[in-house]
């Protein structure tokens, strides 16, 4: 007996629960570290204790007459054949780029670079053979201090390159032809306001810290990593190693989070690639937590000097932004052009006549930095929004009022901004009148005015972000422009079985994003298949052979789309094959609710569904002559435009004035995404986001001594957030389709990060205002509110 099982109408919008979830909760499932390979050895990483010393002598002799080790080597033994890890990213022609050996061969130039490895037959009898290598080490001047390291006399982090800047990039508006002369602007402005803010290092602190296995025993050299871009990493391994890359399989099995701290090419995936070669034999490689805060890349660490010119009756007229980006000791695949991605964001949603944007990169003796969450970002949005509310102040406005005079309209889309980008469409009134609804901001201000007035200890304090985003990284061509080496186009492949079953294989590669679950809700609909019947594959090379991973909020706006083109094609595939199983024309045919029906037929006539298609060809008794026996398809999608989320955050905040404690009182959070496919995956993308845009606002710093060793290198000391520490979150959304994107899709992994830190900073000094307070730098702990509070350290 056959069951005939209805087929579900709408998935997409649906709060589908998602497919991965059972598995991953559960631990059933396979992480990097759950890869056990016969004859699979382990390494071990000897890292520098200092930040910056000129190695003399490394001896392994004694850990290679240690128990159980199999080799060990140095920098120096591997000197002439370990090459230099990859940056994709030379944004300027004379940016200045130094080698970036795997493993340190005469120098090294941060605390934590890898100096000597152990391999041996298990991970206990390597970690304890590291103590047995002998390095002699030089030390050399540090500098850490960015300003510092720009000084004439200053020491350098490599002293073969005569300067510790990377490279200076400009934008101009007026230069570009976008818009007026920003000198003019404030020569003819009214107001000027003037800030520095510090945007501190911090740790992408992801769940499962990086492995890496390699086994180089097969046909090909296949590597397993805790990595978001395993087609990237194919083809950068195939690059620096020299080994043809068809040889070389990339398995990103699941991925316990990223947030952009495995979006990169990283030592030790090389030299556990350069140990396996060397024994013959699977390597692998997991850190520690304690090596992950030390030496897996760090965010932000920028100092943003910054100057807007408006008019008294609070319009904008200009924006300058001088920005000094702290590169680390040496640059990863993309360091360079994080801070770049945020210049074309300083401007926001506001109609800015003129902008000018300068950045400098600076080395130092500390751990490369790279994409973090938001990746430049996060750091444009947080310096317009806190200068947004400085001129609210300045003119004696109220904040919400100052962006009301500002914004883009809705009615004013497609819009060209200053900075050169046409954002595509949004509603900034829509959800800000939502999230001001939300919030009670009328009954909050009330409040606050009545505890100022009473001389409450305790003191109320709100603050307002309104963000917008680019996202969907990138269209090539714009991508070329800013001399990035790849491109920005997605692609996927559709494959139906004789059963009708479908298999979905996507160049994404998620972390946590719930892309098996969102890509079954898209092709369920598109195709009409139950959502059940439909299996996503990612992350294997082998499987998915074509692809530019996951990062940038680009995997719906860039890979849906590939997705529904995609779709689009097994439909198109499988209409002369239903033409001919109907007994009709190709051009009678309509496909609807998951099947073709002959074009005016009633909706219960009998019609071909893609799975009696797909039947069809692989009999291929009868076919039409001339029609490929095949109805699967791919598709590779390259974007004409940025996507454009927005949105807007309020948070109000309690200050303790006698202890600097600062409670986040309330938090609604509504943005514009574009349609959504899945509210529960949206909603959880969104308190994610807020979740760690609150970790910097309050808790999280990376900290350096003066030198160069990390003091924040454990849990203990470097303090992520948890659950009790955050708000209940108020999230709600508006829906500005993305005209461009046939599901109207816009992405959302950021959106929370980028808007929630000025949010809380915003209501923090906004409760302190009376007491002098114009600024208080992060993570506001309460010792720093407390020594604001009394006149000490305020930025």
């Amino acid at each position: 007996m056959t069951t005939v099982q209805e087929r579900p109408t709408g998935e997409v919008g649906a709060a589908r629960k998602r497919k991965e979830d059972a598995r991953l909760i559960t631990g059933r499932t396979m992480w990097t570290e759950n890869v056990m390979l016969p004859g699979m050895l382990h390494l071990a990483i000897l890292r520098s204790p200092m930040a910056h010393a000129r190695i003399t002598r490394v001896d392994t002799s004694a850990a290679l007459r240690e128990p159980g080790v199999v080799t060990a080597f140095s920098g120096r033994d591997v000197a002439e054949t370990q090459g230099s890890l990859p940056c994709a990213w030379p944004v300027t022609e004379d940016m200045v780029h130094p080698d970036h050996p795997p493993l340190a061969v005469d120098e090294v130039r941060h605390a934590g670079e890898a100096v000597a490895v152990v391999v041996a037959r298990d991970r206990a009898s390597a970690v304890d053979a590291l103590a047995t290598i002998e390095v002699d080490y030089e030390p050399l001047p540090v500098v850490l201090d960015m300003e510092e390291a720009l000084a004439e006399d200053a020491r350098l982090v490599h002293a073969d390159k005569g300067t510790n800047k990377a490279y200076t990039w400009i934008f101009d508006s007026g230069e570009a032809g976008t818009g007026h002369g920003v000198d003019a602007a404030f020569a003819g402005a009214e107001v000027v306001i003037k800030r520095r803010y510090i945007q501190q290092r911090l740790i992408p602190a992801f769940m499962e810290p990086r492995s890496v296995v390699v086994d180089p025993t097969g046909d090909q050299h296949t590597i397993w990593s805790a990595t978001q871009i395993p087609h990237i990493l194919r083809v950068m391994v195939a690059l620096v190693t020299g080994t043809p890359e068809h040889k070389v399989r990339v398995v990103a099995p699941d991925v316990g989070g990223g947030f952009g701290g495995k979006l990169q090419v990283t030592a030790e995936e090389l030299i556990a690639f350069m140990a396996a070669q060397r024994v013959g034999k699977p390597v692998k490689y997991t850190e520690s937590r304690s090596d992950s805060l030390l030496s897996a890349h760090h965010g932000r660490d920028q100092i943003q000097d910054l100057e807007l010119a408006a008019r008294r009756d609070g319009t904008v007229l200009g924006l300058r932004v001088n920005l000094l980006a702290n590169m680390g000791a040496y640059l990863g695949i993309v360091t360079p052009g994080v801070p770049l991605l945020g210049a074309f964001m300083y401007n926001a949603i506001y109609k800015f006549p003129a902008y000018r944007f300068v950045c400098t990169g600076v080395y130092t003796n500390t751990t490369t930095t790279d994409a973090y969450r938001g990746a430049g970002r996060p750091e444009a949005t947080y310096a317009i929004e806190r200068l947004m509310d400085e001129l609210a102040v300045e003119l004696d406005m109220d904040p919400v009022e100052v962006r009301r005079r500002n914004w883009i309209r809705h009615d004013e889309f497609p819009f060209d901004t200053v900075a050169g980008l046409t954002y595509d469409s949004g509603n900034y009134e829509a959800a800000t009148d939502k999230a001001l609804e939300l919030f009670g901001y009328e009954a909050l201000r009330a409040e606050q005015a009545s505890r100022r007035e009473s001389g409450d200890p305790v003191q109320l304090g709100i603050g307002v972000s309104t963000y917008t985003e680019m996202c969907g990284l990138a269209p090539s061509r714009v991508l070329g422009a800013l001399r990035y080496a790849a491109g920005g186009w997605e692609t996927a492949s559709i494959r139906v079985l004789p059963t009708g079953k479908v298999e979905v294989v996507t160049g994404t590669s998620p972390h946590g994003q719930g892309h098996e679950t969102a890509w079954s809700q898209i092709v369920a609909d598109r195709l009409g298949v139950p959502f059940e019947d439909v299996e996503v594959l990612h992350g294997d090379t082998r499987t998915s052979h074509k692809g530019l991973d996951t990062y940038g909020s680009r995997s719906l706006a860039v890979g849906g789309i590939a997705l529904v083109n995609a779709c689009t094609k097994v439909v198109d595939k499988a209409k002369p094959v239903a033409a001919h199983l109907l007994e009709c024309d190709v051009s009678d045919l309509e496909f609807a609710d998951g099947a073709f029906r002959v074009r005016g037929a009633p909706s219960d006539a009998a019609g071909k569904t893609i799975a009696d298609c797909a039947f069809a060809v692989f009999a291929a008794h009868d076919m039409p002559e001339g029609v490929e026996p095949t109805i699967d398809a791919d598709a590779t999608y390259d974007p004409g435009n940025f996507s454009f989320p927005h949105g807007t955050h309020l948070c109000a905040t309690e200050v303790d004035t006698e202890t600097g404690r600062v409670t986040i009182r309330s938090y609604v959070a509504v943005d514009d995404v574009g349609r959504v496919i899945n509210p529960l995956i949206v909603e959880g993308q969104v308190h994610g986001g807020v979740a760690q845009g609150i970790a910097q606002a309050l808790f999280e710093e990376a900290v350096y001594d003066s030198e160069g060793n990390l003091l924040t290198g454990t849990f203990i000391d470097y303090t992520p957030p948890s659950a009790a520490d955050l708000p209940d979150i108020v999230s709600d959304r508006t829906e500005t389709p993305a005209p461009d994107h046939p599901l109207g899709a816009k992405g959302v992994g950021e959106a929370g990060t980028i808007a929630s830190t000025p949010a809380v900073i915003n209501a923090i000094v906004d409760a302190l205002r009376p007491y002098g307070v114009s600024d208080i730098r992060m993570p506001a702990t309460p010792e720093r509110v407390w020594q604001a509070l009394r006149g000490g350290a305020r930025s």
